[in-house]
This record gives C-alpha cells, sequence and structure tokens, in this order.
C-alpha cells in the first residue's frame, strides 16, 4: 500500500512554501526598489551637472528637461515625462549623498518628502517613515497634519535639532503628548454640534487611524472602562496601553473648554489605575484629557507641581495651517508671561511670614 497524505500535511506545506514566496517576493521589491531609487538619484544628478555647463541654466534646463523626457519615455515608457524629471532633480539637490539614503523608502515616499520645504522638518519625517514603517498614505497624512510641527512647538532649539535627527523618541510621559491632536479624520466638522460619545465612537470606527495620530507603542484595551468606586459607577472614555512607556494611557474627551473638575475626575482615574491595576514592573499611568480649548492656569494651578502624569491637550477636527499653529504657540506663551509677573506681584504684595504671627522673642 502507498502511503497516504492527509489533508493536515499538505496544508502544513503549502503554508511553508507560501512563507518561502512572499520573503522572496519581499526581498526581490526591496532590491528593485532600491535600485529604481539609487537610478533616478543618478538621473538627477547627471542633470544637474549638465544644468550648471548651460551659461543660462534656467532656460537650459527646462529645454533640457523637455528633449530628455521625449527621448527616454520613446524608449523606456512611462515614469520619465518632464513632472518625475523634475522631482530626480530636486531629489538631487535634497539629498546629495547617495549613501544617505534610505533603502526601507520607496521612490513615492521620496517624491512625498520633496515636498517639505524645512531641512529639518524632512529629515524628522525621513526618519520617522523607516522607524515607524509608515506607509505613503501614512507619510503624507503626517506631513499634512504638520506632525513635525506640532512636536516642535515646547521644545527648544536643541530639542528641535535633536527631533529632527532621531526622530520622535519616548523617554518621558510628556514625549506621548501632542498638543493639539488634529482628528480630521473622524469626519466631524469644527463648527458641527456633536456630543462627546459621537467624537468616541467616530474615534472608535477609526481606530487604526487614531493609533497613528496617538504616535509609537500604543495599543487599545477598553472603551467607557468602568471603575465602582463606594457604589458610584465612572466611566473612562478611552483605555490603552504603551508598551514604550510600559504604562497605562488614559484618555477622557471633554466638548468644550477645560475645567479643574475634569482635572480632579481624570486624577481620580489615574490614582485608581496605579493603586489597583498597575504591575509592580509597569510605570504609573498616564491620563489625558482632550478638549476644544483650555486655560493652562487653569492646568497649572489644579495639579500639582512636578506633574507628570496628567495632561491637557486640544484637539481640532480639520488640518490646522503651519501659521495657526505658530499663533497659537505665541499666544500661549504670553499667557503663560502674564500669569507669572502677576503672580509675582502678588508674591509682593503679601507680608512677611513672621509678621502673621508677631515678632519672635528674642
Amino acid at each position: 500500500m502507498g502511503e497516504v497524505t492527509n489533508d493536515q500535511s499538505i496544508q502544513g506545506i503549502y503554508q511553508q512554501v507560501r512563507a518561502i514566496l512572499l520573503r522572496s517576493r519581499s526581498r526581490a521589491w526591496q532590491a528593485i526598489n532600491t535600485e529604481m531609487v539609487a537610478c533616478y538619484w543618478q538621473i538627477g544628478r547627471l542633470i544637474v551637472k549638465e544644468e550648471q555647463r548651460g551659461r543660462t541654466r534656467a532656460v537650459y534646463g527646462k529645454g533640457l528637461i523637455k528633449e530628455l523626457s521625449i527621448k527616454l519615455s520613446a524608449e523606456f515608457g512611462r515614469g520619465f515625462d518632464k513632472s518625475n524629471l523634475w522631482n530626480m532633480r530636486a531629489f538631487f539637490l535634497c539629498f546629495q549623498k547617495i549613501d544617505a539614503l534610505r533603502r526601507e523608502l520607496s521612490w513615492t515616499h521620496y517624491r512625498l518628502l520633496l515636498r517639505v520645504e524645512k531641512p529639518e522638518a524632512r529629515a524628522f519625517y525621513e526618519a520617522e517613515a523607516v522607524n515607524s514603517r509608515w506607509s505613503t498614505r501614512e507619510l503624507e497624512r503626517q506631513i499634512n497634519s504638520l506632525l513635525f510641527e506640532r512636536l516642535a512647538l515646547s521644545r527648544d532649539k536643541a530639542g528641535v535639532l535633536e527631533l529632527a535627527k532621531k526622530g520622535h523618541e519616548i523617554q518621558k510621559p510628556a514625549d506621548l503628548v501632542k498638543d493639539p491632536y488634529v482628528l480630521e479624520f473622524t469626519g466631524i466638522k469644527q463648527d458641527e454640534r456633536f456630543l462627546e460619545k459621537d467624537l468616541e465612537m467616530a474615534l472608535i470606527d477609526k481606530l487604526r487611524q487614531f493609533l497613528l495620530e496617538l504616535g509609537k507603542g500604543f495599543a487599545f484595551m477598553a472603551r467607557q472602562q468602568r471603575i465602582t468606586l463606594d457604589g458610584r459607577h465612572f466611566f473612562i472614555d478611552l483605555v490603552f496601553y504603551n508598551r514604550l512607556t510600559r504604562s497605562f494611557v488614559l484618555i477622557d474627551l471633554k466638548m468644550g473648554d477645560l475645567t479643574h473638575q475634569d482635572l480632579g475626575q481624570m486624577q481620580m482615574y489615574v490614582n485608581y489605575y496605579h493603586r489597583e491595576l498597575t504591575g509592580e514592573d509597569e510605570n504609573p499611568p498616564i491620563g489625558i484629557i482632550l478638549c476644544l480649548d483650555k486655560s493652562e492656569a487653569v492646568v497649572r494651578y489644579t495639579l500639582p507641581e512636578g506633574n507628570k502624569q496628567i495632561f491637557a491637550s486640544r484637539y481640532k477636527l480639520y488640518l490646522p495651517s503651519e501659521e495657526e499653529l505658530a499663533a497659537e504657540l505665541v499666544k500661549e506663551r504670553r499667557m503663560l508671561e502674564m500669569e507669572a509677573r502677576l503672580s509675582e506681584k502678588e508674591m509682593k504684595k503679601r507680608p512677611p511670614i513672621h509678621s502673621l504671627f508677631g515678632k519672635r522673642k528674642p
């Protein structure tokens, strides 16, 4: 009797063969992609080099691109129209060291990066696209949402340079937080009437996009997480876990301006998670309140000094412009400076502490 091969054995071999084919296909695609990017870089270098020999570069460059496009398209087909040749030229001018090109990125990735004017922002998006394995669609969304500018708002010059060099590194809880968060993917309009539950539902429906906006290392745990204290029920809108900080991240959504009651409630949630649900090998939980607007003074005077666990951030339901973000930063800085001056004046008006209790006996 011949040996009978059962279906389970065939399925097992099929899965092994399939895995080999997928790995080979991936390596082949990677090799083709790397060679294509290097090829376009070299074409861009030749165009620039030839232009530099012309007497009138602008006119000569246009004529050169036009003639090259006609000849290359006739022999090699699509991919060599004038716009793509201009992209190759710009590619070389922006990335002048071929050894520094990232093999993980496709030509489409680099075409998107060419749209970023600031060199430091371009370097950041290149690093993040590699580190976070962004697809071209994800990269485009992060560029359009001004992720670099939002992260750079709270950093000094040295911090911005570090951001550009290494990308977004998570070293402390504050590194997880953005201000503002951009939630344009929910489809809710800024001037549209909606409830907190509507925003929550939209974020859950678009969870993949929301995780991209939250950043690195987030995993969704629960929505409307109930905690019960002395028979009273409280509900946390969204609960995540971040593997980089090894901590729970609790998110509450607020429709209007932030209040001190909102901050107090989040403090209670964080305390509960810390004492009841956080393991010995985990870090304290982090609380983030997303609101339409906030007062920095309310945040500062409600939370304890040295707070590293609770954060209040605004959210926007549309893609803000760089000018709008810059204006908001200037506004916040002025408010903080004004509040600091007022606090200093109040301290000067107070009587010395010894006068409150009478003079000390000799």
